[in-house]
């Protein structure tokens, strides 16, 4: 959605919005909650390089809100397990 809107690319990414695709997935595979994992913005580990970060969160803060007009059951979805996800990390962190 970012790419497609400020870089103009509607086939494919281009090739920063590729090269910061392939980061964070690369990311999430080494994460050590694994399925569990919170969002980046509560999660006591920060793994990504902070110019990375700082890429990633402008393209979430662009994305983000115009999700809920594109895809709005799957932002449902997403809000509802994060929903979870907090519960039980902040369950995990207080045993």
């Amino acid at each position: 959605m970012y790419c497609r809107s400020k870089h103009g690319k509607k086939d494919a990414l281009c090739y920063n919005c590729n090269e910061l695709r392939t980061y964070a997935l690369s990311r999430l595979e080494q994460c050590p909650y694994g399925e569990d994992k919170p969002t980046c913005n509560t999660c006591p580990i920060h793994c990504y390089k902070s110019d990375m970060r700082a890429r990633i969160k402008k393209v979430m803060r662009f994305s983000g809100p115009r999700m809920l007009f594109v895809h709005p059951i799957a932002t449902l979805r997403h809000f509802q397990k994060e929903h979870k996800r907090k519960r039980l990390f902040n369950r995990k962190e207080q045993q």
